[in-house]
């Protein structure tokens, strides 16, 4: 009798508990300021990646600003190789750095004008993708109002000793040259014609 008092009791206090805890529950819950707190953390750790992403999309578009050259008003193009790159005078190391270099003993316009460039193992590499040019091929130069189309018509390997391919020349032309990868006696040298059209 007096085990079955003590079990009812245990019964009732349980379901008491139960009843309240619906209650509580189902009508009278309110944030503790605990779980409020924990609430917005989600919040505040969404807004911390926000602004985290924010700065990485401006550098990137940062970058991309700078990896894009000023061309200002001399510079070559040559679509085969989806090259577009600025030109300046001298072929010392500060100016093949950031520009395919001018050789200064070659006209700027009329004549045999000859550019130099890196094409590999530096920032700037204009001059990487030379090898993959064929005959035929269009390379465009744009020196301030001037503006000629070139065809290919010579791909060369020369000693580094060889300056024939920049001699003067009553003929428009342009020529290129650079390094060959484990090949420091030699140059490539791409020369082109001034186009008939």
């Amino acid at each position: 009798m007096i085990y079955t008092n003590k079990f009812i009791n245990l019964i009732s206090f349980i379901l008491t508990i139960i009843v309240c805890s619906v209650i509580y529950f189902c009508f009278l819950k309110k944030e503790s300021p605990i779980e409020k707190v924990a609430n917005l953390v989600p919040e505040i750790n969404i807004i911390k990646e926000d602004e985290k992403d924010e700065p990485k999309k401006e550098n990137k578009e940062a970058e991309n600003v700078q990896k894009q050259p000023d061309l200002g008003n001399w510079y070559i193009e040559i679509p085969a190789i989806n090259l577009t790159a600025p030109i300046a005078d001298g072929t010392d190391s500060d100016t093949l750095n950031k520009y395919v270099g001018h050789f200064m003993d070659t006209p700027l316009e009329m004549g045999n004008i000859g550019l130099a460039g890196h094409n590999r193992g530096y920032e700037i590499n204009y001059f990487q993708n030379l090898k993959k040019l064929q005959k035929e091929d269009q390379i465009i130069y744009t020196h301030e109002n001037f503006k000629k189309t070139y065809i290919i018509d010579k791909i060369e390997i020369i000693e580094n000793t060889n300056w024939n391919f920049l001699k003067e020349s009553e003929e428009n032309k342009i020529t290129l040259i650079t390094c060959i990868e484990n090949e420091p006696k030699y140059r490539r040298c791409i020369q082109a014609v001034e186009s008939e059209n």
